[in-house]
């Protein structure tokens, strides 16, 4: 069995691919088959997701492509572009996983939603298609500083970083208010 724990550069000539859908690349740590027929186990930092161009770097140098599996979804058009933005808006404001297009968002199947932005004025359809949501604005895409440097994306730091807001050793004491 091929084992991984590290990503090589996106443009690494691929050896093999691993094909899975969003809720498996979703993983940090699991054993999976390649397209080869090839067992691999891999295992990162907790919240890690493995996205579309992902290549991982095995123990023995070999890489592996990772791509987003077709899978069934959502996709949403509107004739103007004021309705698909106030979509993007209620998904987002959902915290539902969404693959932005230039003319669509597509997101996993949920009949409520659906039915909410037809209500809204779009038109819905179900696909089969690769799936690979936005990120987060915040370095949810961040595999560690390398692979990140390399995406232009910044890290998330740690909760013990003091210069995190909110998180450290400088953030002051809870006071105790009386009320009279």
């Amino acid at each position: 069995m091929l084992f991984a724990e590290s990503f090589a550069e996106r443009d690494a000539t691929a050896d093999d691919r691993l094909v899975l859908p969003y809720d498996a690349r979703r993983k940090s740590r699991q054993r999976v088959i390649l397209a080869s027929g090839e067992e691999l186990g891999y295992v990162f930092q907790a919240g890690t997701v493995l996205r579309e161009g992902d290549r991982l770097l095995t123990g023995n140098g070999l890489v592996i492509a990772v791509e987003a599996a077709p899978e069934p979804l959502l996709e949403v058009h509107a004739g103007e572009t004021c309705p698909l933005i106030r979509a993007a808006y209620h998904l987002g404001n959902r915290h539902v996983p969404v693959q932005l297009g230039e003319q669509y968002l597509r997101f996993q199947p949920d009949h409520v939603l659906g039915e909410m932005l037809l209500g809204l004025g779009c038109e819905v359809s179900e696909v089969e298609a690769p799936f690979d949501p936005e990120g987060g604005a915040y370095g949810a895409h961040a595999h560690g500083d390398v692979h990140a440097a390399a995406h232009d994306y910044r890290p998330l730091r740690a909760a013990t970083d003091p210069h995190h807001p909110g998180h450290g050793p400088h953030r002051s004491p809870a006071k105790i208010h009386t009320f009279k």
